[in-house]
């Protein structure tokens, strides 16, 4: 059962007769007269299981855009229904104008959409739709609520692929100047040429200059079949909030745009979400790892745990064989020194390029450019210690050999590709 407003209009009007006659009585019949009324009203509405509903959700929506949710109502009876139905949904879903009113005559169906625009990033569950009928005199009528299981997968926002393009024909240049080059022993053959004075005298094939009778020499590619294998932090450092998001997010647009452009550059990418477990994964080539990774960082959550770095090289090594680009997307800070991240970039760094990236804090250079009073002279000091104990753990993986990318959460992403660009054009990978 359930009330409109009416019903309560129409009581409040009784204090009008009760005023005038001065008595109690007047008002306590009024609103007895109300209930009768209401009661009847709820007596004659139809009943909420002559309507039928169904409701049909998007699979999946991206951080910042819009979709629609639709919700069909069917009168089942043999009586016209006036009501109302109510499209529930948590609230970061961003649900919109959730209830809508409906007359039916027998046997028709109307069909209502809720526009959603979700807040936060992960699955997004619909609460139960709840329908209301009315009778005749509009003061109440009879309520039920339906649970009809749904979701809408909110996958991240990557906005940072509006900076893919101008990667893309850096990547285009890069691969046009070193098309013959030779970049070591993992190279891939590419074609036989002419010896010219000046060539490497490894580079000569014998069996080739046999044939031919004269000296000819290997030219090699660029290999397009490495392997990137990207590590995200999900320990509990992730879960900071740095320029009001957490580290988290800019390591996931780090992710999917690094993994956009080496898959355009014909890499084979893996990704893998870690703190003491593994959290997500996604692994595939070409167009594919684009969605499956979203799909698979939709719903990864910082954990209030320490990283298990040990574990994550061991992960890294039963995952990868032949030498990788390992990109590990965590706070470089100095609980680094007893956490195990040192040990674990030094362990990774033997067999593979390892690339460490990691989120600054606008507020630090803010405080340090702050120097207003005492209080703020002190934080400009706090703040200035923290920027050097950060650079010398920087330092200390950098002299392990691991390239190291310190940057603000909107230039993390386009700074680690840019670093991904530079090891591709000196031939690191």
């Amino acid at each position: 059962m359930h009330i409109t407003g009416w019903t309560v209009a129409l009581a409040a009007l009784g204090a009008v007769p009760a005023a005038l006659a001065e008595s109690r009585s007047v008002a306590w019949l009024w609103a007895l007269g109300v209930v009768v009324l209401a009661l009847l009203d709820v007596w004659l509405a139809p009943a909420t299981s002559s309507i039928g509903v169904r409701r049909a959700a998007p699979g999946s929506v991206r951080l910042t855009e819009s979709t629609t949710t639709a919700v069909t109502v069917a009168n089942l009876g043999r009586r016209r229904v006036r009501g109302a139905v109510r499209d529930a949904w948590q609230p970061s879903a961003g649900a919109e104008e959730t209830r809508h009113a409906f007359a039916l005559a027998p046997g028709e169906a109307e069909t209502f959409r809720t526009r959603l625009r979700p807040t936060r990033r992960g699955d997004r569950a619909a609460g139960a739709v709840t329908v209301r009928t009315y009778g005749p005199l509009r003061l109440a009528g009879r309520q039920r609520s339906v649970e009809h299981e749904a979701h809408v997968r909110v996958l991240p926002e990557f906005a940072s692929r509006r900076h893919l393009p101008s990667r893309l024909a850096r990547l285009r240049e890069i691969d046009g100047r070193t098309a013959v080059q030779l970049k070591g022993a993992g190279s891939e053959f590419d074609s036989l040429r002419d010896y010219v004075i000046g060539d490497d005298v490894r580079t000569i094939d014998w069996r080739g200059t046999a044939r031919r009778g004269e000296v000819v020499v290997r030219t090699y590619r660029p290999e397009r079949d490495r392997r990137v294998l990207i590590a995200l932090d999900t320990a509990r450092l992730s879960a900071a909030r740095v320029a009001d998001a957490p580290r988290l997010d800019a390591s996931i647009e780090g992710a999917l745009l690094l993994a956009a452009l080496a898959s355009k550059a014909g890499d084979r990418v893996q990704a893998t979400a870690f703190d003491r477990r593994e959290r997500a994964r996604a692994a595939s080539s070409g167009p594919q790892i684009m969605p499956a990774l979203a799909d698979a960082l939709a719903t990864v959550e910082p954990s209030l745990l320490e990283p298990d770095w040990p574990a994550l090289v061991r992960l890294v090594q039963s995952r990868v064989s032949q030498r990788s680009l390992v990109v590990l997307l965590t706070t470089v800070d100095t609980s680094a020194m007893d956490s195990g991240l040192i040990e674990a970039v030094a362990a990774l760094q033997q067999r593979h390029q390892v690339l460490v990236g990691s989120v600054e804090d606008p507020e630090l250079g803010a405080m340090i450019a702050d120097r207003e009073d005492a209080d703020a002279l002190y934080g400009a000091g706090a703040a200035a210690r923290s920027l050097l104990e950060r650079e010398a753990v920087a330092a200390r993986l950098r002299q392990l050999g691991a390239e190291v990318v310190l940057a603000l959460p909107d230039d993390l992403a386009p700074a680690v590709c840019d670093r991904y660009l530079a090891l591709k054009a000196s031939g690191r990978l």
